[in-house]
């Protein structure tokens, strides 16, 4: 394995938890890591699939996370390939024509594709010897991007009984760890578990009320001129709006959204990655994948949703290791919104674990205790310090 991780990948030693969960992999255990942002969750099933026999298959929800993970692939002369929408009849015929002769070594596929009529039987002649489940915390209905075609993965446990599943995620609760286990039908004492501390210790939380904010926005970023970030708004029309504004005070950015044109986003999303643009303005549709590891400050203007979101968000901060700023403009204007779109909800199970993980969210926001411990308390971990150093409490 580091035989392949340096010719491949470039990399003399592995990350913490890499090398026991490709021991766990390569012994054909079932593996579910919850590992955060940047610590090489991909490399984790990547490595593995060119030991093993046959094809890889990976279970990804976003068309650019798959071409993004292809394309590095492909440079690293890792033959991968992908099947989504995107693609026309014929490259989808060229594409399974190249994984039934074994000239793709791991196939990327929605998991919209898989409860496609045939498409299962296409796979079981495909050779499939590992399968891996990316952003697996959509499995549970308590994760926070729930998706009901990933509640259905079960079914690639009955179609192949023998092949290891691997789970990853940056958050997971107990629930949603627990949730994951009992849908993809993990056998007690038959897999491996591994998660890595939730404490990333570089990143200073602070939460500000939100008045003024965009003033605040303005005055943050010319005093740090040198640094780039990421600035999340809940709606498009707001992403747009904070991005012209920005522009016209004399602030480099530019906006993301799913609402955009896809050479847009495409070019934006390459600008900002290579340090040619200072500031994305965007929803929560961008940062999947995103490795930019010099992110100096994630700010949302709007609360989000639950804390799995926001962990997952500010996590896109401080890759490096250096020190950087998660800030978060708090309201009772926006709970309201998101409220209201709780009680549009005509799922009511839905609705009580939405308003339930929004309650969290405004309790992390309200309390008088170190924003650290609380978010570190929500995932299930104790934080034994009692000044952090790093939060607007601790350093008030």
């Amino acid at each position: 394995m580091r035989r392949l991780l340096k010719q491949h990948f470039g990399f003399h030693s592995f990350l913490p938890y890499q090398e026991d969960i490709i021991a766990d992999i390569l012994q054909k255990k079932d593996v579910i890591a919850v590992l955060p942002t940047g610590a090489g969750k991909s490399l984790c099933y990547q490595l593995p699939a060119l030991e093993l026999p046959g094809v890889t298959l990976v279970v990804s929800p976003l068309i650019s996370l798959m071409k993004d993970q292809v394309n590095s692939l492909e440079g690293k002369n890792i033959p991968a390939a992908y099947l989504n929408s995107s693609l026309g009849v014929k490259e989808t015929r060229q594409i399974k024509e190249d994984v039934l002769s074994g000239k793709v070594k791991l196939l990327y596929v929605a998991p919209e594709r898989l409860v496609k009529d045939g498409f299962l039987d296409f796979l079981l002649d495909c050779g499939i010897s590992l399968i891996a489940i990316d952003e697996a915390h959509c499995i549970s209905e308590w994760g926070h991007d729930f998706r009901p075609e990933y509640r259905k993965l079960g079914m690639l446990r009955e179609k192949f009984p023998g092949v290891p599943i691997v789970a990853l995620t940056a958050t997971a609760t107990r629930k949603v760890r627990d949730d994951i286990k009992m849908q993809l039908k993990f056998k007690e004492g038959m897999y491996g578990e591994h998660r890595a501390s939730f404490n990333r210790e570089n990143l200073n939380y602070i939460i500000r009320p939100k008045d003024n904010a965009y003033y605040y926005i303005q005055a943050y970023v010319e005093d740090h001129p040198n640094h780039s970030g990421i600035i999340y708004c809940h709606s498009r029309k707001s992403v747009e709006r904070m991005a012209e504004d920005l522009v016209m005070d004399g602030i480099e950015a530019a906006p993301y959204h799913a609402g955009l044109p896809q050479k847009e986003r495409t070019e934006n999303q390459e600008k900002f990655q290579k340090g040619k643009l200072r500031i994305i303005v965007a929803t929560i549709a961008f940062g999947m994948g995103i490795d930019k590891p010099n992110v100096r400050f994630v700010i949302h203007y709007d609360i989000p949703k639950n804390l799995e979101g926001y962990y997952q968000e500010t996590g896109r901060a401080g890759r490096d290791g250096l020190p950087s700023d998660c800030i978060l403009f708090f309201g009772y204007g926006d709970k309201m919104k998101h409220e209201f779109f709780i009680r549009q909800s005509k799922n009511e199970q839905r609705a009580t674990i939405a308003q339930y993980q929004l309650d969290r969210m405004v309790e992390f926001c309200t309390s008088g205790e170190c924003r650290r411990k609380t978010l570190l308390a929500y995932f299930g971990e104790a934080y034994p310090n009692e000044n952090c150093g790093m939060c607007d409490i601790c350093n008030y």
